[in-house]
């Protein structure tokens, strides 16, 4: 009986390992036959032929509508902190950058941190930062001046109403901080 069992056992091992072939060959045929389905289709295209294309059919900027974007800059400590342009006009969706500058005033090494806020406070979800400096913490050596990039862009979704944004940062020393809290 035991070598009837072992018969059945081999037969259905073999039988398993032809499914599981079939099934890896499957799997491994539909990522070139799913890759042709999406170029023919149009769909999930990650790479495009010529860049111009992708720039022209940009269907995610509005160009119907024009955002007065303000900038501001104050600083909390030993700092010169300011926006290089005061103002820009960008469509909702369109990829935009401005650069702060900073100068550390101290004959010593500081770290410093910028908080963000925005005017009108209802536009805060709708002002989508892609980079900024704020995002971290920064060290600036002693008497060290910086350009820093802010990347962004104005969800479509803001309400027709807003016509202007003003972006301000807070610039700050964070031992000061530190050292008021002992």
């Amino acid at each position: 009986m035991s070598s009837v069992a072992g018969g059945l056992n081999r037969k259905m091992l073999g039988k398993l390992v032809v499914v599981a072939f079939v099934m890896f060959g499957f799997g491994y045929a539909l990522v070139p036959v799913y890759k042709q389905i999406c170029e023919v289709l149009g769909i999930n295209v990650l790479t495009q032929k010529d860049a111009t294309i992708l720039l022209d059919k940009n269907t995610q900027i509005d160009k119907t509508r024009s955002i007065t974007i303000e900038f501001d800059g104050n600083s909390q400590g030993p700092f010169r902190f300011r926006p290089v342009v005061r103002s820009m006009q960008v469509h909702p969706g369109e990829l935009s950058s401005v650069m702060y500058e900073v100068v550390n005033t101290q004959a010593r090494t500081v770290n410093a941190q910028a908080i963000p806020s925005y005017a009108p406070q209802g536009a805060t979800p709708y002002f989508k930062k892609v980079e900024c400096f704020c995002f971290k913490q920064q060290t600036l050596k002693a008497n060290e001046a910086r350009q820093m990039p802010v990347v962004f862009f104005i969800d479509q979704a803001l309400p027709k109403d807003v016509k202007t944004i003003t972006l301000s940062y807070t610039f700050f020393d964070i031992a000061g901080l530190n050292q008021a809290a002992k």
